[in-house]
């Protein structure tokens, strides 16, 4: 007797979107930073420690993904949870969601249309990356989460790893893997604009540079990724 074929599994295509510099036009951090500083929260010699850090990091230069997370919430921390959100929400709403690409969203919403399941993937804090989550319709989001106290009170400590670099690929695969299934989801798409995105990118099926910068530019054209200029 001929066995019968067993059926296909269904894959489930996955399409990643990174936040800063790709579905809007700036850094989240470094936007917080300058929002905070205007509204007298984040005191001058804080604020000149995040902009050091922010040269580092564009130099390529030794830098602590954590540094700047503990700089922040050694200031909203202390606030409660309650305020610390609300400063959050406002500070998105009112200097993110204007930032936004329309290219961006448009591309969500095809991908939607298609069937894959959308990730906004980012080392952003997590209340940062739900809010913008819910308003340009992705299935889901991965974000950097802070520690909490008893309480629930934030720490001036990160909650795991930045969702930053390599770590971005281990999250989506743990992600999809414990909501979509083992063997069950592949990355069809990724979306990124910086160098160190070079590894999420390389590991789905079509990637794309959007409004890539200088070091992320010849990787691109070396892989023959597409070069988007979402404005």
């Amino acid at each position: 007797m001929q066995e019968q074929a067993q059926p296909t599994r269904d894959v489930t295509p996955v399409a990643v979107f990174d936040l800063d510099g790709t579905s809007i036009d700036g850094q989240s951090g470094s936007l917080l930073a300058v929002y905070l500083f205007r509204r007298g929260i984040l005191g001058p010699l804080k604020a000149v420690r995040l902009a050091w850090w922010g040269v580092r990091y564009k130099l390529h230069m030794h830098h602590s993904q954590e540094e700047p997370r503990h700089v922040i919430f050694s200031r909203l921390g202390p606030m409660g949870r309650e305020q610390a959100d609300k400063i959050m929400d406002e500070f998105t709403a009112t200097e993110i969601l204007p930032r936004l690409r329309k290219d961006a969203v448009a591309e969500i919403a095809r991908r939607n249309d298609e069937g894959c399941v959308t990730l906004l993937v980012s080392a952003t804090f997590e209340r940062v990356a739900q809010v913008v989550a819910a308003e340009v319709g992705v299935s889901a989001f991965i974000a950097t989460r802070m520690r909490t106290d008893e309480a629930g009170n934030y720490l001036d400590e990160v909650d795991g790893l930045t969702v930053e670099g390599h770590e971005k690929v281990l999250a989506v695969r743990e992600w999809a893997d414990r909501e979509l299934g083992e063997g069950a989801w592949r990355l069809a798409y990724a979306y990124a604009d910086h160098h160190s995105d070079e590894e999420l990118l390389g590991c789905a099926d079509q990637a794309f540079a959007v409004c890539p910068g200088k070091t992320l530019r010849p990787v691109a054209r070396k892989n023959d990724w597409p070069q988007l200029y979402w404005e």
